[in-house]
């Protein structure tokens, strides 16, 4: 058409189809309890240290079962580990959703990055394994706790995880008279370390003969030392805190219970689960008459992470068997 300017020709290029990546599933939001949680902090004062403040975080249970309003709730002290936080170990561990089904109270305190950079718990310091030390702004924060809302007291319970386990057997250990059991994830043995670089040793090679010389001192500073049923969890493939640690805290906990070190389990063994949903793992239960007192779970593969928590979070394995669950009813059947 006259007046219009002639374009030449174009020929489009081929058009390429571009696979595309699927959407990555959306992550679900974890799922909340419907129970109280309440956050708080305690000022305590330590001997020879300025006035030390510590954090807590408190899960109380929507539905309290008819037993426990009569008797009180049963109550879970949780310690997280190093790089964790209160609220991470609830959140990892899941454990106040089953604290919701069961009638349990669950108490967090929280390690002070003032303290420690990385939140360790110092369990492996002379003074905090004689009870001073961390041992002290914890049994303040359980004790405003025990102070402000009805607890049974023969039903509570400590447990953590890494530098968290050693710090629940150190607070176990200085209050047996509180404590009806003890439960113990990726644990160090108890009594040894004392400073940064001994701490290492342990973690990877155990307590040598100090294990047992630890639990002889305990004994003869409380001759009537009432005993502490313990559940020690511990993962194969944990390169971080070794499972020699385990073996000698199960030598630790038979010594404490009134049993000879090398006295023989009953053995149960759990195949793995289909498409790896759950770990091989092994399950050593120690009694003394009728009474379990000691339990070992050793749980083929898993690494230093809580078995059975939420993956999305660090120090957590998916892959079962859960060890929330695994505290809980090993708690269920011990009283002070």
């Amino acid at each position: 058409m006259a007046g219009l300017l002639s374009l030449p020709a174009v020929t489009a290029p081929p058009v390429r189809k571009v696979a595309r990546k699927p959407a990555a599933p959306r992550a679900r939001a974890p799922v909340v309890a419907p129970g109280k949680w309440l956050a708080s902090q305690e000022v305590v004062a330590v001997p020879g240290l300025p006035p030390r403040r510590m954090r807590y975080w408190l899960y109380l249970p929507h539905v309290v079962p008819e037993q426990a309003q009569i008797d009180g709730l049963p109550l879970v002290l949780m310690l997280h580990g190093c790089h964790q936080s209160a609220t991470e170990f609830a959140e990892g561990t899941r454990m106040n959703l089953l604290a919701e089904q069961q009638g349990y109270a669950v108490l967090y305190p929280q390690q002070s990055a003032s303290v420690h950079a990385q939140r360790c718990w110092r369990w492996f310091d002379r003074a905090t394994q004689q009870g001073g030390g961390d041992v002290q702004p914890i049994a303040a924060v359980l004790a405003r706790v025990l102070e402000r809302y009805r607890i049974d007291r023969r039903r509570i319970y400590a447990c953590g995880i890494s530098a968290g386990a050693g710090m629940a057997h150190i607070l176990a250990l200085n209050f047996p008279d509180l404590f009806a059991a003890v439960g113990l994830h990726s644990g160090p043995v108890f009594g040894a370390g004392n400073g940064a670089l001994g701490a290492l040793g342990v973690m990877r090679h155990g307590g040598g003969t100090r294990a047992e010389a630890a639990v002889a001192e305990v004994l003869a500073r409380r001759p009537d030392f009432p005993g502490m049923p313990t559940l020690v969890i511990q993962g194969a493939g944990d390169t971080v805190v070794r499972s020699v640690n385990q073996d000698q805290l199960v030598r630790q906990a038979l010594l404490l219970n009134g049993l000879p070190a090398e006295t023989p389990p009953r053995i149960k063994i759990a195949p793995a689960g289909r498409r790896g949903g759950r770990n091989g793992h092994e399950v050593r239960d120690y009694h003394r008459g009728r009474k379990l007192v000691v339990r070992a779970a050793h749980i083929d593969v898993l690494e230093h992470a809580w078995s059975g928590g939420d993956p999305r979070l660090a120090f957590n394995a998916k892959a079962g068997p859960d060890s929330s669950r695994m505290m809980l009813a090993f708690f269920a059947k011990q009283r002070r």
